[in-house]
């Protein structure tokens, strides 16, 4: 018997979802186009004064009625903020310098695998035989990419320095996915408006910071159109598609379309940027796809 098609709620989630992974993989590129024209933090620090002033202004009724909901635990609502928006994006932005647009993509695949870890460590979730040998290929993925593809660096541990950046963004991100699970009781948009509110706060001591050092780069014109880009895009028609997409299919199965960003992030440097797609970045695209396939299979097991 022929498996019925997917509801029109279904197929519509599924565009959604694609749109955010999109998105998403959109930022690498963005993350490197961004070398030059304006500095890490800075770039942090007006990407989600940017958000927060576009939230507000389309959910400005959900904080309102969400407040006394959020008042009551706004420190845990600003941690989350500063570790799965600044944080992140603050690591992400310098690993930009100092690797390829496809190695971050390629290294955001490992996100799940800390997540089922961390559900593990902390939740006590179950976990599977499949979920174990899919964070063993994944891993594996993210080192042959890390690597370089090279078994002399690789038993040298001679990784490149933004590839380690990112693998430390990817268990920061992790960690604010695990939070998600305490969230208070607010609507999404209320929650979000807030977190980019505490990603804005939190990215002011970085500036300060880079100002201090010399390292400090306000943004060439072109720098400013990255930075709108950036703010419409992986920023906020992203975050408002994945809520709309979790909405209609639940967060499950939702999750499950994160893993279209290595692809998008690889075909897009290779597009635009014109970076070399080397067979170990095939390998290593392959390992992290599957790998969090055979983990997904293992989730119904």
């Amino acid at each position: 018997m022929n498996p019925s098609p997917p509801s029109p709620s279904a197929g519509r989630a599924y565009l959604l979802l694609t749109v955010t992974a999109l998105c998403w993989g959109c930022n690498a590129v963005f993350g490197r186009l961004a070398v030059g024209e304006v500095s890490p933090m800075v770039l942090v620090m007006l990407r989600w004064a940017g958000v927060m002033v576009l939230v507000v202004l389309i959910a400005g009724r959900n904080v309102r009625d969400d407040w006394a909901v959020l008042r009551g635990r706004l420190w845990f609502v600003g941690a989350m903020g500063a570790m799965g928006f600044t944080s992140f994006n603050a690591i992400f932005y310098v690993a930009a310098h100092s690797t390829t647009a496809v190695n971050m993509g390629i290294i955001q695949g490992s996100i799940p695998v800390f997540v089922l870890f961390g559900a593990f460590a902390l939740y006590r979730t179950r976990v599977t035989v499949l979920q174990i040998a899919g964070v063993v290929l994944t891993l594996v993925g993210v080192v042959t990419v890390a690597s370089g593809g090279d078994l002399k660096r690789l038993l040298a541990l001679a990784f490149n320095h933004g590839d380690a950046l990112m693998v430390g963004a990817c268990a920061l991100y992790a960690g604010y996915t695990l939070a998600l699970r305490n969230r208070p009781a607010a609507s999404a948009l209320g929650l979000f408006a807030v977190m980019a509110a505490a990603a804005f706060i939190t990215a002011i001591p970085f500036v300060a910071t880079e100002i201090m050092l010399g390292q400090a780069q306000w943004p060439t014109p072109f720098g400013w159109a990255i930075i709108g880009m950036v703010i419409l895009l992986p920023s906020f028609l992203a975050q408002l598609c994945f809520m709309q997409g979790v909405a209609l299919i639940g967060p499950g199965r939702a999750g499950i379309f994160v893993n279209l960003v290595p692809v998008f992030a690889s075909i897009l440097a290779v597009v635009f940027l014109g970076e070399a797609f080397e067979i170990f970045h095939a390998a290593s695209l392959a390992l992290v796809l599957g790998g969090i396939w055979l983990s997904e299979r293992g989730k119904g097991g």
